[in-house]
């Protein structure tokens, strides 16, 4: 069974919203290229379900490209910025809900693709979530994601800790980019296709569902 998020992690986010919304991307170049290789694996008709989505920023830019995009995260103080977006840019394909991913129920074999940017290393039990997501997909179905391997991070390794017991940083899962990609095939997933635009960057990675 997924851990779910705490009551902490939630306030974490909601104090932060505001802020992280007008903070730039970090890699402009790359983030755009991770959004292009993504759109490789939608059609028109997609069904997509993006956890993690913070202030919505990827889910109203994919929303063109795809029938339906369910976006979800823990913070309710992100979603609302998020809801705020969409009507701003007229998207309306594009249902945003606070909610975990260890709450979606009765969803299992929806979705067409699942997205997970920035967040498998923000969760207290990635490899549960990564065997939700493989149940959420269609077969056939693709898992996208983007995630900050910390393990491999150098002195981020250990100023994390430090920043996290004094409230400057939320929770961390500390993994490798090996360690990420066991956790995928240990769950079934044909991994298709991994990226990191540089080093000490997060690893961008597509796995497929078997058909």
């Amino acid at each position: 069974m997924m851990t779910p998020s705490t009551k902490s992690d939630e306030t974490f986010w909601d104090k932060i919203a505001e802020k992280y919304s007008q903070k730039p991307v970090a890699d402009e170049a790359a983030y755009q290229q991770k959004l292009e290789m993504t759109r490789e694996y939608f059609t028109p008709q997609s069904r997509v379900l993006e956890f993690g989505c913070g202030t919505g920023s990827t889910a109203i830019a994919h929303a063109p490209f795809v029938g339906h995009i369910d976006a979800t995260d823990i913070s309710s103080e992100m979603i609302a910025i998020a809801e705020r977006k969409a009507i701003a840019a007229d998207i309306r394909n594009v249902l945003f809900v606070r909610t975990d991913l260890a709450d979606l129920k009765d969803r299992d074999g929806e979705y067409d693709v699942v997205m997970g940017m920035s967040i498998l290393h923000l969760l207290r039990d990635p490899q549960a979530a990564i065997a939700k997501v493989f149940n959420l997909l269609k077969p056939g179905g693709v898992f996208v994601s983007s995630t900050a391997c910390i393990d491999e991070m150098g002195f981020w390794k250990f100023l994390l800790p430090i920043a996290r017991a004094t409230g400057k940083a939320p929770y961390i899962s500390v993994f490798s980019r090996e360690e990420l990609i066991g956790y995928m095939t240990e769950q079934g997933f044909d991994l298709v296709h991994q990226w990191q635009p540089k080093k000490n960057a997060a690893v961008f990675l597509v796995a497929r569902k078997p058909a």
